[in-house]
C-alpha cells in the first residue's frame, strides 16, 4: 500500500503489493500465498502438549516480530505480563471459568513467557487451556440445572457487568454464585428483548421465538415479539452446549494463534499471528474468491461484533449494519430457523454468513446503541469496485448577494481505492479515486460551484497513493504524508502533479469512523489550511501500516507446509507538519453532536496501541484558507442553530442516555427495577433512533437530514467568510 516494491528481510526477501480494495480499511500491505487447508488438525483436547512445529513455528514469529516490527521492541518482562493478562482475558473475559487460585498457579508464568519464547515454548496456553476444559467440564451440568431453577426476580441483587471491574472467584461457591447471577441476568435479557416480527420465523423456530407463545408487543406500526421463559431457557441451554463443544473441539493451530496473537498484541493491537485456516480464510477475502454480505467480524467476549464494514458491499449498501453491532443468530433463506451465534467460534459464525451472490441471509442484530434486537436480511453479492466509488450532487441552498442560491457540491467517498488489476495492466481506463474524482470536480467547475463538501465520515481508508494524490486535487503541489520505517528512516510522500482540480472552499466531513487514508487526506487538508474539517471531535487515529507475510515463505523457505501468517506494524504515518496521526487522529475545526464520537471505537481505545509521536516537519504552502477567526465564526453560527434545532435536541438527549448506560457498572436483577431501566434506556432511543441511524440510501447520494443539512449550512457560513476576506480561491505559487 505505501510502496509496492518494499522489501522485508528475513532469511528470504519478499516482495510486497497493495492489497485489494475489500481490505484496505484494515491499513494492511503484503503478499502470501493463500493455500486452502482442509486437514483436520488435532484437538487441544486430545493433545499432550505442544508439538515440535508450534515450538518451530511459534520462535519465527518471535523473531520476526522482534527484528521487523516498527517499534524495534525485544519482548520482555513488561510483554510478557501483558501476554499473561491478555491470554487470560481472551479465554475468560467476565472470569467465570477460572478461580483465583488457579491464576496463582499460572502467575509463576507471568515474567516468564517472553523467556519461553525464545526457544519457542508455548506451554503455557496448554497448562492454561487444558485448566479452562477442566473447570467448564465441572461447571456445565451446574449450568444446565441453573437454567431448569426457578429464580426469584423479587430480590434487590445485582451483577457487575463492566469486565474491568471483577475480579476471580475465590471459592467454589462464589463462583457458583457468580454462574447464578450470571444465568439470572441472561433471562432476564432474553425476556425483555423486543424482537421484529420475522416474517420467514415458524412455529419451528424455538431458538429465537416461538410465536405461538411469544407476547406480542404493538410499538406504532411495528409488531414485536418476546420470548416466553420456555424459549429463553431453550436457547440458554443451546448456548452453553455450543460453548462446551467449541472448547473441546479447538484445535492445536486455533490455540497457536490465540496465544501467539495475544504475545504479539503485546506490542501492538493490529500486529497478530494467523494460524492456517484464518490465513486461508484471508486470502479469500482479499481475492474476492467468495461472496457474502461484506462486514468485518470479531470475537468479543462471547458475542460476533461488527468491527467494520467493507465499502463496495452487501452490508454497506444495506446501511444497517454498523460498527459495534452484535450478531446474535444467523438464518438462511428458505429456512425459518435461525442459529444462535452466542459462544460459537467465529470461523463459524462466518461459515453461517457467507455464501453464493444473490442469496439471502437473515442476521438477528443487538444494535450498539439500544436494547432490541433487530431482524436484517440481506442478500449476499461481489464486492464492485462501482458500489465504493465517489459520487458527486450539486445541491443549492440559501441566496447569494446577487439573488442566486448558493451552489454546493456534495462528494460521497466511501472509500480511496483503486482498480489494481487494471492497472497493473496498464489498461487506459482503468478507475482509481483520484480519476473519478478529478470528472466530478470538472462537472462542479461547469456547474459553477461555489463550495465542495467531501464527506469522509464514513471513509476507513484505502489506498495510500490515492489518498496522496487525491489531495494533489486540492494543494498545487508538496508532501502530503510522511511515512517511517521500522529502521527509523523516514520517507516524504509528496504531490508532484503542479495545478489543482479545485481551487474554491472546500469542507471535509469526518468522524470517529474515518480512518488511515482518510485521515492523511484530512490532516494534510488541515496542515495547508486548505479547508475547513468538520464532524467528530476527532477522527479514528490509526496511524499505522502492517504487511502480511507468510511464515512459511519467509522464514523456513517453505510454501508448502502450512505455517499461517503473521500480520505485522511496520510503518507509521506522520502528517507534513510531523505529527502522527496515530491516537489522537485528526481535530475538527467546527465540531458537530454525534452517538459515533461516544463510542469505544477509536484507535485509542484499543489495548496497548502504539502511542503518538513527532519527526521533524516538511516544508508546505499556508493557504490561509482557514485561520481562528474564521473557525470561531462558523463554529458560533452552528452552535446557534444547534441549539434551536429540535432534531439536534433530541440526538443531544441521546446521547446522553447512551453515555449513561455506558457508564453503568452494575445491573439490577430485580426485574421490575430491571424493567424500568430499560423503559428508561429505550425512551430517548426510541425518540432518536431514526436520527441516528445510518441514513444512507444507495439511489441517493446526498441524504437529506438534519445532520447532513448542518454540514451543507457550515459549507455556506464558510464560503460566506472566504468572500468577505476576499480569500474564494486558492492562490497558487504562494
Amino acid at each position: 500500500m505505501a510502496n509496492e516494491n518494499m522489501r522485508i528481510g528475513f532469511k528470504r526477501n519478499v516482495s510486497t503489493v497493495a492489497l485489494l480494495a475489500v481490505c484496505a480499511a484494515l491499513g494492511i500491505v503484503g503478499s502470501f500465498a493463500a493455500r486452502s487447508h482442509g486437514e483436520e488438525f488435532p484437538r487441544v483436547a486430545d493433545a499432550k502438549g505442544p508439538r515440535p512445529e508450534d515450538r518451530a513455528i511459534a520462535r519465527a514469529v518471535k523473531n520476526m516480530v522482534e527484528s521487523e516490527h516498527i517499534s524495534k521492541r525485544v519482548l520482555d518482562d513488561e510483554l510478557s505480563a501483558r501476554t499473561f493478562d491478555r491470554f487470560l482475558n481472551d479465554l475468560d473475559a467476565l472470569k467465570l471459568y477460572f478461580l483465583q487460585s488457579d491464576i496463582d498457579g499460572f502467575s509463576a508464568y507471568r515474567a516468564k513467557l517472553d523467556d519461553m519464547a525464545k526457544n519457542g515454548d508455548i506451554s503455557f496456553a496448554y497448562v492454561v487451556y487444558q485448566r479452562q476444559l477442566e473447570r467448564i467440564r465441572e461447571l456445565m451440568p451446574m449450568v444446565h440445572e441453573m437454567i431448569e431453577s426457578v429464580q426469584d426476580f423479587t430480590v434487590d441483587e445485582s451483577i457487575v457487568t463492566d469486565k474491568k471491574s471483577l475480579t476471580y472467584a475465590k471459592t467454589k461457591e462464589e463462583l457458583k454464585d457468580r454462574w447464578r447471577k450470571q444465568i439470572k441476568y441472561s433471562i432476564l435479557v432474553l425476556k425483555s428483548e423486543k424482537i421484529p416480527v420475522d416474517p420467514v420465523a415458524s412455529k419451528s423456530d424455538p431458538a429465537i421465538v416461538n410465536p405461538s407463545d411469544a407476547v406480542p408487543v404493538i410499538e406504532g406500526e411495528k409488531a414485536t415479539q418476546t420470548k416466553s421463559i420456555e424459549d429463553v431457557r431453550a436457547q440458554l441451554h443451546r448456548r452453553y452446549k455450543t460453548l462446551e463443544r467449541s472448547r473441546e473441539q479447538m484445535d492445536v493451530y486455533e490455540l497457536l494463534e490465540l496465544y501467539l496473537s495475544a504475545l504479539t498484541e503485546s506490542l501492538d493491537p493490529h500486529t497478530n499471528y494467523m494460524a492456517p485456516r484464518s490465513q486461508a480464510n484471508f486470502g479469500i477475502a482479499l481475492g474476492l474468491k467468495l461472496d457474502g454480505i461484506g462486514a468485518q467480524l470479531k470475537f468479543e467476549d462471547g458475542t460476533t461484533v461488527i468491527s467494520g464494514v467493507v465499502p463496495g458491499g452487501a452490508a454497506a449498501r444495506d446501511g444497517r449494519l454498523v460498527e459495534g453491532d452484535s450478531i446474535i443468530a444467523v438464518g438462511q433463506e428458505g429456512k425459518p430457523e435461525m442459529v444462535d451465534v452466542v459462544d460459537m467460534k467465529l470461523d463459524d459464525v462466518v461459515s453461517l454468513i457467507r455464501g453464493p451472490a444473490g442469496t439471502k441471509v437473515r442476521l438477528s442484530v443487538k444494535p450498539k446503541v439500544g436494547s432490541e434486537l433487530k431482524i436484517i436480511e440481506i442478500v449476499r453479492a461481489k464486492i464492485e469496485l462501482a458500489d465504493a466509488a465517489a459520487r458527486g450532487e450539486v445541491l443549492e441552498r440559501g441566496l447569494k448577494a446577487d439573488g442566486t442560491p448558493i451552489r454546493v457540491g456534495y462528494i460521497d467517498l466511501p472509500s480511496f481505492y483503486l482498480d489494481m488489476e487494471q492497472a497493473r495492466r496498464k489498461s487506459a481506463s482503468y478507475r482509481s479515486t483520484t480519476t473519478d474524482m478529478a470528472a466530478i470536480l470538472q462537472r462542479f467547475n461547469d456547474a459553477k460551484v461555489d463550495v465542495v463538501v467531501l464527506d469522509l465520515s464514513r471513509n476507513g481508508g484505502g489506498s495510500l497513493p490515492e489518498a496522496v494524490s487525491c489531495t494533489g486535487l486540492f494543494i498545487d503541489k508538496g508532501p502530503v504524508v510522511q511515512v517511517k520505517d521500522s529502521n527509523g528512516q523516514v520517507t516524504p510522500l509528496e504531490d508532484e502533479d503542479p495545478g489543482v482540480a479545485w481551487s474554491g472552499p472546500l469542507v471535509v466531513m469526518t468522524s470517529q469512523l474515518s480512518a488511515s487514508a482518510s485521515e492523511i487526506f484530512a490532516g494534510a487538508i488541515k496542515d495547508y489550511n486548505r479547508g475547513l474539517v468538520v464532524g467528530d471531535p476527532t477522527t479514528h487515529g490509526k496511524g499505522t501500516v502492517q504487511t502480511l507475510l507468510d511464515v512459511g515463505q519467509v522464514y523456513f523457505q517453505n510454501a508448502a507446509r502450512p505455517y499461517g501468517a503473521l500480520k505485522l506494524t511496520i510503518q507509521q504515518f506522520y502528517l507534513p507538519d510531523g505529527q502522527s496521526t496515530q491516537r489522537a487522529g485528526v481535530t475538527a475545526d467546527v465540531i458537530l453532536p454525534s452517538i459515533t464520537a461516544n463510542m469505544d471505537i477509536a484507535e485509542s481505545d484499543l489495548d496497548y496501541a502504539l502511542p503518538a509521536d513527532r519527526i521533524p516537519s516538511q516544508r508546505y504552502t499556508n493557504y490561509r484558507m482557514i485561520d481562528n477567526p474564521i473557525r470561531a465564526e462558523v463554529t458560533s453560527k452552528s452552535l446557534t442553530r444547534i441549539s434551536e434545532s429540535k432534531d439536534f435536541g433530541k440526538l443531544l438527549r441521546g446521547i446522553e442516555n447512551y453515555k449513561k448506560q455506558k457508564a453503568e457498572k452494575t445491573r439490577t436483577l430485580n426485574e421490575s427495577q430491571y424493567l424500568a431501566q430499560e423503559a428508561e434506556f429505550d425512551a430517548e432511543k426510541v425518540e432518536t433512533e431514526e436520527l441516528t441511524k445510518d441514513e444512507k440510501n444507495k439511489d441517493k447520494i446526498f441524504n437529506s437530514n438534519f445532520y447532513s443539512e448542518e454540514v451543507v449550512n457550515i459549507a455556506m457560513d464558510y464560503f460566506s467568510a472566504l468572500r468577505d476576506r476576499q480569500l474564494l480561491a486558492l492562490k497558487l505559487g504562494n
